[in-house]
């Protein structure tokens, strides 16, 4: 349950503190004091979308906080865990803290357990703690979403599993699907593709391309290209190593030998010119290696180099056209021959792969007809249970004569079954039972909907329900079976309304009054708890607008006396 609820600088309200208590509790206060603000101050602390223009003016941010106390076995605790939040722990319990701020800017903030968190975290904790129905929920309620919501989440745990199932194999039978009906219908295309890759794939089979052969050859068209200049090289530069027709003692190898022998003879002498011996010598080494290489390499030169430079001619113009159509490179023609074998292999297969879907979406499309009719029974035996308590409940808020009826009718299949939900509302014993959207009044639509409120709350009980002015169009013995039910409801959770009815705060455990005062050209708002005495005169005021008529105030202790008995 909420133990406390802090509001600054929200609407009208500079800063107020609700205390709560378990059972009923209620707000009230004139029009536009600012009761709406408290809803909206639950709102934000349930992750609902912040608006800049709730923060009271000249205010740099609106915040709402709330204190939150909840049994050691909660599922909530360990969320606030995973969210890296605190929960202060005592004996019989746990309390939870859950912030909310609004900057004048817009920008929002959650904070967890004294943790910042995303709000996304803040909504999904507020779920399981709090409840919200305002007028708005009244409209929601007229709509087939939001009635088969009611129905399913009646219907239990093992229905949420069995459409939990049902869901998975739909999503795997359209995926199916889709991939069929494209399949079929781009076949003609794919055909096309098929076949060019074909033709594309064939032509580079027959050239036979090898991994960088465009740049060998390159390399090796541009060398036959000057091999006769490169072989007359070679041979001079070989001649002036070791070449014998210079003469005795000419060639560099001769010379090099002559001056190796002239500083051996004195190495001795002196160490330093020992080391230039030394090195003349491997100078010699060297001169007989570069010799031997450039013979090896006149070796090497092809004495056909026109023939062979004609067929690299050839091949390099094969390699060319390949490289003109497909990619840049041949190393790149081979990549996106890879790639497009693939592919094709892919396309020649779409007949099997569509004899396999077609196979698949038929199976898939029997276990989900098998799927569909449980869930339709179900939700058959659940809206005879939920038609009926509901039904038992609005006798209870002065709707005797009325009768809640629930159809499930069969509808085209879709992602939450094969039914269509209708919730009607018979008035009376021989009318026609009319879609609670259109043949209910704003008050039978805030009775239906706090009826069905009632009855799920006794199968997924919440620990907090939040009322908004859910008794909107409600007046005299109606208003009195309200605030009746709602104080029944609280025996069992906790429960906080926002109501102008006084027969609705009669009832209440706790009432919170919202006062607007004016000073200084600014208005704002207080919030506090009031005593037997004030809770008299605030009855009166709502009563008859006349909080010190003594008549109204005996109106008012006669409400209360009548609810307390």
């Amino acid at each position: 349950m909420i133990e406390e609820i802090r509001i600054r600088d929200l609407g009208v309200i500079a800063e107020a503190t609700l205390p709560l208590e378990p059972g009923f509790n209620v707000v009230t206060g004139e029009t536009g004091a600012g009761k709406t603000m408290v809803v909206t101050a639950v709102g934000l602390l349930l992750g609902a979308r912040s608006d800049a223009g709730a923060v009271r003016l000249s205010a740099k941010a609106a915040a709402a906080e709330a204190t939150v106390q909840l049994s050691n076995e909660h599922s909530v605790l360990q969320q606030v865990a995973d969210a890296g939040g605190e929960i202060e722990s005592f004996q019989g319990g746990a309390e939870l803290l859950l912030t909310r701020t609004v900057a004048a800017d817009g920008r929002s903030r959650a904070i967890v357990g004294g943790r910042t968190a995303p709000i996304a975290v803040l909504a999904e904790i507020g779920q399981q703690l709090v409840v919200v129905h305002g007028q708005s929920d009244q409209i929601r309620l007229k709509s087939a979403a939001a009635q088969r919501e009611a129905l399913d989440s009646f219907a239990g745990p093992k229905f949420a599993v069995a459409l939990e199932e049902y869901q998975n194999r739909y999503q795997r039978w359209r995926q199916a699907q889709q991939e069929l009906e494209h399949l079929r219908s781009q076949g003609r295309e794919r055909a096309a593709q098929a076949a060019e890759l074909s033709t594309a794939l064939a032509e580079i089979d027959q050239v036979d391309p090898q991994p960088n052969e465009d740049e060998d050859l390159k390399v090796e068209a541009i060398k036959l290209s000057n091999v006769e200049s490169l072989r007359l090289a070679a041979g001079q530069a070989q001649e002036a190593l070791i070449a014998s027709e210079y003469g005795d003692d000419v060639d560099a190898s001769s010379l090099v030998d002559s001056a190796k022998r002239a500083l051996e003879q004195v190495a001795e002498h002196d160490e330093s010119l020992a080391a230039v011996a030394a090195r003349v010598a491997e100078l010699g080494y060297l001169i007989a290696d570069a010799a031997a290489e450039l013979s090896s390499y006149l070796s090497t030169l092809d004495a056909d180099a026109p023939g062979r430079l004609a067929a690299i001619e050839d091949r390099r113009g094969e390699l060319g056209a390949l490289t003109r159509k497909y990619a840049p490179s041949i190393d790149e023609v081979l990549q996106w021959a890879a790639a497009s074998r693939a592919r094709l292999d892919e396309l020649q297969d779409d007949s099997s792969r569509i004899e396999e879907l077609q196979a698949e979406v038929e199976a898939a499309d029997a276990e989900l007809s098998v799927l569909s009719n449980e869930l339709t029974q179900q939700r058959r035996s659940a809206a005879v249970e939920l038609s009926t308590r509901v039904t038992k409940e609005l006798a209870a808020l002065a709707m005797a004569e009325a009768k809640l009826q629930i159809e499930v009718t069969d509808a085209a299949r879709g992602p939450q079954g094969a039914d269509e939900i209708a919730f009607l509302l018979q008035p009376h014993p021989g009318s026609p039972a009319r879609p609670v959207g259109k043949g209910a009044s704003g008050g039978e639509l805030s009775r239906v909907m706090l009826a069905i409120e009632v009855v799920l709350a006794a199968v997924d009980p919440v620990p907090t329900f939040v009322f908004d002015e859910v008794d909107a169009g409600v007046g005299g013995k109606a208003a009195v079976e309200i605030g009746r039910r709602l104080a029944m409801l609280a025996k069992h959770v906790q429960v906080l309304v926002v109501t102008h009815l006084p027969q609705v705060a009669a009832f209440a455990d706790n009432h919170i009054r919202v006062l607007k005062t004016s000073e200084g050209g600014f208005t704002s708002s207080d919030v506090r708890a009031l005593g037997d005495a004030e809770r008299v005169r605030e009855l009166a005021r709502m009563l008859a607008g006349q909080e010190d008529s003594a008549n109204a105030q005996a109106h008012a202790q006669e409400l209360l006396d009548e609810a307390r008995g």
